[in-house]
C-alpha cells in the first residue's frame, strides 16, 4: 500500500513546486490527485501519514500558515517535516505550533536558500535535489 502522504507549499516560488513535483514522482503519488497543493488546501488533510510542509517566509509566519498550522492535529496529520526557505525564527515558530497541535513533528528541519524572483527559477539542481530526496527518505524511513 502506497505512503499517504501530501506536500503543502506557502510560496509563490516555482522552484518550491518543482520540488513537490520531485517528491512526488519519487514517491509515487500520482494516485493521489491532491497529493500537491497549496496552503490552505483545497482538500483538507484528513488521516495522513506525512504531510511535508514547504515555507517561504523570514521572522514571523504569515497568519494564514501560522493558523493552518495550528489546526494540524493527529486526525489530520500524523506526522509533520518542514522544508524553510527562510530563516531560523521561521522555523522555530512554525514548529512550536505544530507541535501545540499534537502531531508528530520531525524537528530535521531542511532549509534551502531559493533567491530571485518567484516567478523564476523553477529548476531543481541535481545537488537539490539528491539532498531533497535524502531527506524526504529519511523522514519518511523514521515516520511513527
Amino acid at each position: 500500500m502506497a505512503l499517504k502522504m501530501r506536500f503543502l507549499y506557502f510560496s509563490k516560488k516555482a522552484k518550491i513546486k518543482a520540488m513537490a513535483e520531485l517528491v512526488k514522482a519519487e514517491f509515487d503519488l500520482a494516485q493521489n490527485h491532491n497529493a500537491i497543493d497549496v496552503i490552505p488546501p483545497a482538500y483538507s488533510c484528513e488521516n495522513e501519514r506525512l504531510v511535508i510542509l514547504a515555507v517561504s517566509g523570514k521572522g514571523e509566519p504569515d497568519d494564514i500558515l501560522r493558523r493552518f498550522c495550528s489546526e494540524l492535529n493527529k486526525k489530520k496529520a500524523q506526522n509533520i517535516a518542514l522544508l524553510v526557505d527562510g530563516d531560523e525564527k521561521l522555523a522555530s515558530r512554525l514548529l512550536e505550533t505544530l507541535e501545540a497541535a499534537g502531531s508528530n513533528v520531525n524537528r530535521d528541519v531542511l532549509y534551502f536558500k531559493i533567491g530571485g524572483l518567484p516567478f523564476l527559477g523553477g529548476k531543481v539542481s541535481e545537488d537539490e535535489k539528491k539532498t531533497l530526496l535524502d531527506w524526504t527518505h529519511k523522514v519518511v524511513d523514521n515516520i511513527q
